[in-house]
């Protein structure tokens, strides 16, 4: 693997015509960030759970899985990668997490809210970055040494059982979901591409739909996640969740130069579980989605 200064987002993508991609040693790249990541089709994703922070938000304790799941992820580009991630911060974080980022040529493309009400308040920087992968991994790791997120990943250990009709809700849902920690999480793709530089962007880099479902009790769940629409798609959407008794807590943008224009909501109830399924299966039919798996 070369040594490449990191270069900012508007050049990903460049390395398209590259016919054949080096073998990336992801090893490194696990030692540079201090946890092993996930292999997901060609890219390599990586979780940075706030498990240091207690959040509640009316009344229930936000499990890290619900709605402080940080993450970076790389997909090879020759023998460069292409990074995305979101870092979830409080807000005395913010500024210096940015600074080191930004000092290390990797960009900050969005800094927003996901919840509201939260206590405390949590806030979501979205980076990204093309270059030496080892490289982006290590800038990534010096920026959060500006926060207390922490930097060795927790031993694996057995999820706590959900307490909800899964089986109900991916019927509902019409796709398979997994218990990551406590919290039901399935992933919707979109049935269109998201591009970036003519290069169709990955589900696992941000382009996928997460639902994720937290048990609060007798059947209930509180649910988070955001919807990816397009400009013509978002007051449809807004108006099916709102019906369904599902506050819309943000909207706004992730990236900078994806085609065409994509807008994140993001969402929050807590309710019966299968009536908020009901409720986000209507949201998901206002949207160009995959078809039912």
């Amino acid at each position: 693997m070369r040594s490449t200064a990191v270069s900012v987002v508007g050049v990903l993508f460049s390395l398209a015509s590259f016919a054949v991609q080096a073998e990336t040693d992801w090893s490194q790249v696990d030692a540079a960030l201090g946890r092993k990541g996930a292999a997901i089709g060609t890219v390599r994703k990586y979780g940075l759970p706030r498990s240091d922070l207690h959040v509640t938000l009316d009344g229930v304790d936000i499990l890290p899985p619900l709605a402080l799941g940080g993450w970076v992820a790389f997909e090879p580009k020759g023998e460069e990668a292409v990074m995305m991630g979101d870092l979830v911060l409080t807000e005395s974080e913010i500024n210096p997490v940015m600074s080191a980022l930004l000092g290390s040529g990797v960009q900050a493309t969005a800094v927003h809210n996901h919840l509201l009400r939260a206590s405390p308040a949590t806030f979501y920087m979205h980076v990204a970055g093309q270059g030496d992968p080892v490289q982006l991994a290590g800038a990534v790791r010096r920026a959060l040494l500006q926060s207390k997120t922490p930097l060795q990943a927790a031993p694996a250990g057995t999820p706590p059982k959900l307490s909800l009709d899964t089986a109900q809700i991916e019927q509902i849902i019409g796709f398979k979901g997994q218990n990551n920690g406590g919290v039901f999480q399935i992933g919707v793709p979109r049935a269109d591409a998201i591009s970036m530089g003519a290069m169709p962007i990955p589900p696992a880099m941000g382009t996928a739909i997460p639902l994720n479902f937290e048990p609060t009790g007798d059947g209930r769940a509180a649910i988070s996640g955001d919807f990816v629409a397009l400009a013509s798609e978002v007051g449809p959407l807004l108006k099916a969740l709102r019906a369904n008794g599902i506050e819309v807590t943000a909207v706004h943008n992730h990236m900078l130069d994806e085609e065409p224009r994509a807008f994140f909501v993001h969402f929050w109830a807590n309710d019966d579980a299968v009536k908020l399924a009901r409720g986000l299966r209507a949201a998901l039919d206002t949207l160009h989605v995959a078809p039912r798996s």
